[in-house]
């Protein structure tokens, strides 16, 4: 049981934030906004719209991608309840990573036209430290790693429409640590199952309509914890719980113009309000030695939009990107927490791509998520102040091969 748990209020927040998802695992991913569903195309294709590896040329496509995200330090000016009327100026550490990808989409598979697809993605991830107080009572450190591997198959139906199926296994790992008066340490992971499905439909040439839609994950979750009292080890055993990752629902039209530019607009929702209360399980009654822990905690969260829209223009040798996203956040004020304290974001982003030969190019796009500042007042968690200037930054670099 050892190395099983993603386990904490601090980890499943994190895990199930839309702030912190990550949609953009390619080069034209970065550099839309993740506006990238009807016009999708090439092997990363296999992940974003499944359905559209039908109408890519009949020829094997391979990418691999390396991307680097930046997490600001957020800052905090307020007060925090359990301590009484001290007010805090303070700041999370800042955290980097380098996150590596994979697409790759097949030829045509005999007569039935259909495709196969593979991608290795990375669908969420976070790190969260705050090294001094208030926020170290319950995010002294997080860290959430995910890969995805997703295989999946696109099917024509007719000349304008085509089927994408695919089927997701979802692995992650965490540490989360805390120190109050009741603290914990814990580690682990878990290997858990999805699907996803896609419907793609070209009236013509020029026009394409496209719907994605990714399933709900339950990331079932068994382990062991270390829960202290002061510094008594109040429990050192076995514990369970499930934590969903919420199904996806985007719909795509993207248009290309006789000049070679092509315009996309996204709408996505994400169904958040599968996350409703956080409840740990374990072997024995804990409540008279950690009752911090044993209780269910209200987390109530909501179904939240994006919009997302991608202009790509092609030329000779070159293909141009930009992109712009709004994401709402859905943590609602009641229940927000140091550990991820969560709102609102414009995404703004911008790449390109270079083909130096009929089989190989490569890719750099750039993106920057800019959180809005977000006060609290006297929430379920005992907050009551701001918190500003949180970002995410992405850089995405990669090479194609057509073989």
């Amino acid at each position: 049981m050892k190395r099983v748990l993603v386990l904490s209020c601090t980890l499943s927040a994190a895990l199930l934030a839309g702030g912190y998802a990550i949609p953009e695992n390619s080069i034209n991913a970065t550099a839309l906004s993740a506006a990238y569903i009807a016009a999708a195309h090439g092997a990363d294709s296999a992940y974003y719209n499944p359905a559209a590896m039908v109408y890519n040329d009949d020829i094997r496509e391979l990418e691999i991608d390396a991307t680097y995200i930046g997490l600001s330090g957020i800052n905090y000016q307020g007060t925090y309840v359990p301590t009484g009327a001290i007010n805090y100026n303070t700041s999370s550490e800042s955290e980097s990573f380098l996150v590596p990808t994979l697409h790759y989409a097949s030829n045509k598979l005999g007569d039935s036209g259909a495709r196969f697809g593979l991608s290795m993605v990375t669908p969420v991830g976070l790190s969260k430290r705050w090294m001094g107080a208030p926020g170290v009572y319950s995010a002294e450190e997080f860290t959430l790693k995910t890969v995805e591997l997703n295989p999946s198959i696109a099917i024509p139906l007719n000349k304008a429409v085509s089927l994408g199926i695919g089927f997701r296994v979802v692995k992650s790992e965490g540490i989360v640590k805390s120190k109050a008066t009741v603290s914990r340490d814990m580690e682990g992971s878990a290997t858990n199952y999805g699907y996803n499905l896609a419907l793609m439909v070209k009236p013509n040439a020029a026009f394409n309509l496209a719907a994605t839609y990714r399933s709900r994950v339950n990331l079932t979750e068994e382990g062991s914890a270390k829960l202290y009292s002061g510094a008594v080890l109040a429990y050192n055993g076995d514990t369970s719980v499930t934590v969903p990752l919420p199904a996806a629902l985007n719909l795509a039209a993207a248009y290309t113009f006789d000049s070679g530019t092509t315009l996309e607009a996204v709408y996505g929702k994400t169904y958040w309000s599968a996350y409703q209360n956080l409840d740990f399980n374990y072997p024995v009654s804990i409540g008279g030695l950690a009752p911090y822990f044993d209780a269910s905690k209200d987390k109530n969260w909501k179904d939240t939009n994006t919009y997302r829209i991608g202009i790509t223009q092609k030329y000779d040798h070159w293909t141009a990107m930009a992109g712009l996203a709004y994401d709402e956040t859905p943590i609602p004020a009641k229940t927000l927490g140091f550990e991820l304290p969560d709102s609102n974001a414009v995404i703004a982003s911008i790449g390109g791509r270079y083909y130096i030969n009929q089989s190989w190019n490569v890719g750099l796009a750039g993106l920057i998520d800019m959180k809005k500042s977000r006060h609290i007042s006297g929430n379920d968690n005992g907050i009551s102040g701001e918190f500003t200037n949180a970002r995410a930054y992405l850089m995405t670099a990669g090479i194609g091969y057509r073989f």
